[in-house]
């Protein structure tokens, strides 16, 4: 199962194995306090898109849209991801304060499109 969390709750064991998936550090915590096994920055939204996107709700659709063609042309970077969480489950972590307009909710949802196919590829 894959799911997200913002960095600020409380790290619990029932998270999993834990991902930062900012492009970002958060601000204020270090490294034992956020409790991740890896920062991997190469999966967030390109400085580009972030800056375009805002957390605006209004752009949420094409945010999506194009961070998924984002990702589409990196699946090394993502697949990774996929294999975890076939082995158990994993927590994307994200700083964004909207909880339901962030790029790891987006993650989690083409993560979980491509753990639906049967090799997890790119362009299924």
């Amino acid at each position: 199962m894959i799911f997200v969390k913002r960095v600020y709750d409380r790290a619990e064991s029932k998270d999993g194995t834990r991902f930062l998936v900012d492009n970002l550090w958060p601000r204020g915590l270090n490294k034992e306090a956020v409790k991740v096994k890896s920062w991997v920055k190469a999966v967030s939204p390109s400085d580009q898109l972030r800056k375009w996107f805002g957390h605006d709700p209004a752009r949420w659709r094409e945010f999506q849209r194009r961070y998924f063609a984002e990702l589409n042309k990196k699946s090394e970077m993502w697949q990774p991801l996929v294999e975890a969480a076939r082995e158990g489950d994993v927590t994307l972590i994200y700083s964004a304060r909207d909880t339901e307009h962030n790029n790891a909710v987006a993650l989690r949802t083409y993560l979980l499109k491509r753990m639906k196919t049967k090799a997890g590829g790119e362009g299924q």
